[in-house]
């Protein structure tokens, strides 16, 4: 069965001088994806010279509000340091869901339908990009503009896996043109 590659999290800056590092998380399920033993494949920065292709973790921690790993093949500052910015993958099987019925991976959204509160189709759902604050969906129209939805409730109020469609409350410049763009 194929799987499906998941980004789980980002390394962040070094903690201490024994290879410890803090991640920036993009999962919902940190205790499920940094569990002692799991190995992640990485996504490495453009011109990374980070000589792994997978690392494994040891142990994790919490530290105030972040999240801190380490990993048998960082042991030192230096490795830790090298690391930074390394994207953690973990594969999911395709059929496997999130435990919080209001989280969902790329994969299940990406290619649904967007459709207005009046069940106008607007486009579909090209991308997601992952930010700070929250997640953007990039909704291409059928004439190719692209445009980008906050993934929240106020803006996302529904979101149907099973029927490949989600609703965007839509606003003039959100996905829909402003009269003087058009």
């Amino acid at each position: 069965m194929s799987t499906i590659d998941v980004v789980v999290g980002r390394i962040g800056k070094p903690h201490g001088i024994r290879g410890e590092v803090t991640l920036d998380l993009r999962t919902d399920e940190p205790e499920r994806r940094f569990a002692a033993g799991a190995t992640l494949e990485l996504q490495k920065p453009t011109g990374s010279a980070f000589p792994h292709r997978t690392l494994t973790v040891t142990r994790t921690r919490w530290h105030q509000t972040r999240l801190l790993a380490t990993f048998e093949e960082l042991t030192t500052r230096n490795d830790a340091e090298a690391a930074r910015g390394v994207m953690l993958v973990a594969s999911v099987d395709p059929d496997e869901t999130p435990e919080d019925p209001d989280e969902y991976y790329d994969h299940q959204i990406v290619g649904l339908a967007a459709y207005d509160v009046d069940g106008r189709e607007l486009g579909v759902v090209t991308a997601i990009a992952h930010g700070g604050a929250q997640d953007l969906l990039t909704v291409t129209t059928p004439d190719g503009h692209e445009g980008l939805v906050p993934f929240v409730k106020a803006l996302v109020p529904e979101v149907d896996i099973a029927a490949g469609r989600l609703v965007v409350a839509d606003r003039p410049g959100l996905v829909t043109p402003l009269e003087d763009d058009a």
